[in-house]
């Protein structure tokens, strides 16, 4: 994994997690805590690097393709998961 992008990575992360640190500051409906904003952090590098790895690893485009729709599907349905709960598992706290 290139350097170069790896801090293109961390630069995104940074800029999705004001999402809510500005939500928080303009309405109540927002309430994050340290906490939210770590495992948000951690779900978005680690499946950010699995993506990176995936696209200077995998040659042709189709396979590339199938295989980042589907990281990202995994990281939609474990934020869900931890969101609301939607699976009632105890990873939710459920």
């Amino acid at each position: 994994m290139k350097t170069n992008s790896f801090l293109k990575l961390l630069l995104l992360v940074g800029v999705l997690l004001l999402i809510p640190l500005i939500g928080m500051q303009v309405s109540d409906e927002v309430n994050w805590s340290e906490f939210n904003f770590l495992v948000a952090a951690v779900l978005l590098l680690v499946f950010g690097s699995v993506v990176l790895l995936v696209v200077n690893k995998i040659k042709t485009k189709k396979t590339r393709t199938l295989f980042v729709v589907g990281i990202l599907f995994l990281l939609f349905l474990i934020w869900a998961e931890l969101a609301v709960g939607v699976f009632g598992t105890p990873f939710a706290g459920s």
